[in-house]
């Protein structure tokens, strides 16, 4: 889709989960998406601490949720370049490809209140039309303060509601490595991938 109003929800997703879900549901109906792409970081820069799920697991249960919803897709955007993938780099990419289109950028409020700190802050606000914003517990965002470091930044932010779920893909992973019940967590049928495949 070049253009319309598209939605980009960056994220490991190891694993997808419901809160994911919920998320990108409620940003597509909230924010008057025309589509809703899931942009999956193969190698993320700031996890290379962690080990990470094989790209191709998180993609196959990707592809799960999006036989599920139809408003769904899975950008190709990180898949089809070399690391590291920055945030800037995407978004100029996607602008480049579809300048017509209004390009919205999904991040959690966590994300918000580091904004300063990522790379080329600058680039990425400028490469942007909206920013979706899904609130979390606990975090109390200064917008103005953060509008000054990043100059512009209040004109552009939106927040999504009804999306303050305190799931995490980490969470999930401890739950099944420690034998405690995860499955109320995902879709039946993400369950039963990470069953059958024995992922974490």
């Amino acid at each position: 889709m070049k253009n319309g109003r598209i939605g980009y929800f960056g994220g490991t997703f190891d694993p997808p989960h419901l809160g994911h879900v919920i998320l990108a549901m409620e940003a597509y109906y909230q924010l008057k998406l025309d589509s809703l792409q899931w942009v999956v970081t193969p190698d993320p820069p700031h996890k290379k601490n962690r080990s990470i799920t094989p790209l191709k697991k998180r993609l196959e249960m990707l592809e799960l949720v999006m036989k599920k919803y139809q408003e769904f897709g899975i950008s190709q955007v990180d898949l089809q370049r070399d690391p590291p993938h920055y945030a800037a780099d995407t978004v100029e990419i996607l602008k480049n490809d579809a300048p017509e289109a209004g390009l919205v950028y999904i991040i959690g409020e966590d994300s918000l209140r580091d904004l300063p700190d990522w790379k080329d802050p600058e680039r990425f606000l400028a490469n942007i039309d909206e920013l979706a914003i899904a609130p979390r517990p606990n975090v109390d965002t200064n917008l103005e303060e953060l509008d000054r470091e990043l100059p512009g930044l209040m004109n552009k932010t939106v927040f999504i509601s009804e999306v303050m779920l305190e799931i995490s893909s980490s969470t999930i992973r401890d739950r099944i490595i420690h034998g405690a019940p995860y499955q109320h967590f995902l879709m039946t049928e993400i369950a039963e991938y990470i069953k059958t495949h024995q992922i974490y």
